[in-house]
């Protein structure tokens, strides 16, 4: 049996990553006032960065694939010749594209496809993208492909600093009533995911305090993978160096540093910085 596997933009998974593991990509959209693009098929970071940081933009909407695309991302898959699909995508908890997901393959019933909930985002799901195309090249089975993505899951952890929380707030993803407050007291907060929703960690109130303690959070412990995030205008390099450097032995196996694409972007705005991290056995 092969299994292709599938899964959405907000991964944050690069043209090579997914050309290299030949995944499946099924795009989320962004709109800027009357203008929507699929991301990044449309849109690509780079484009995106440019225009959310312009003076004169208007806030950016995202919206989760039509059932419609997740429907033809499935039927090409086996049209290509593959027995099942195993389809990560965000969080529920965050995003509807899951919903939009198991629906279209309701509408598929006899093709064996299985849809998982990545309880993350950005490389959080990318990750377990990637191993699940690792392992169907292997040609492991889909019940082997399902147990080992739910194994990994639980060792990923996402932190990432914000320079704010209005575009968390606009996105609808905290109250007004949070926002407000950390805009009053020039909070840069460190947000997580806990049970698959946005939550806010802690609440440095200088921006040298958030890196420092997002470093000390992201090094406790060993970790297997790091893939480290950021927006513009933040100073990867050196962030990256200092949770490099602050890393337990072992040191992870697979590091990489990419830039926070449109879906997941238009929610923690520029100036963003962090990673996810797969824990060590």
């Amino acid at each position: 049996m092969t299994v292709a596997i599938v899964t959405d933009s907000g991964s944050d998974l690069t043209p090579a990553q997914i050309a290299e593991a030949e995944i499946r990509q099924v795009p989320l959209s962004v709109t800027f006032g009357d203008e929507t693009y699929l991301s990044p098929d449309e849109l690509s970071p780079e484009a995106f960065w440019d225009r959310l940081r312009a003076p004169d933009s208007p806030f950016a909407h995202t919206a989760a694939p039509s059932v419609g695309l997740f429907k033809q991302a499935f039927e090409k898959a086996f049209a290509d010749g593959h027995d099942a699909v195993v389809c990560v995508c965000l969080s529920e908890g965050i995003s509807a594209t899951i919903k939009h997901a198991r629906l279209a393959a309701e509408m598929l019933p006899t093709r064996p496809i299985s849809i998982i909930d990545s309880m993350s985002a950005c490389m959080g799901v990318g990750a377990l993208a990637l191993r699940g195309a690792s392992l169907a090249a292997a040609g492991a089975p889909v019940g082997e492909i399902e147990s080992q993505l739910a194994a990994l899951r639980d060792r990923i952890d996402l932190y990432v600093g914000l320079d704010t929380l209005e575009y968390l707030r606009r996105g609808g993803r905290i109250s007004n009533a949070k926002a407000a407050i950390g805009g009053v007291l020039s909070i840069k907060p460190i947000i997580t995911m806990r049970d698959g929703v946005v939550v806010v960690a802690e609440q440095p109130r200088t921006r040298s305090k958030a890196v420092e303690r997002l470093v000390e959070l992201l090094t406790d412990r060993p970790v297997a993978e790091l893939h480290v995030l950021y927006s513009p205008p933040a100073d990867v390099d050196t962030f990256r160096q200092a949770v490099l450097a602050g890393m337990p032995e072992p040191a992870p196996k697979l590091v990489t540093t990419s830039v926070i694409g449109p879906v997941i972007g238009a929610h923690v705005g520029p100036g963003a910085y962090g990673a996810i991290r797969v824990l060590g056995r």
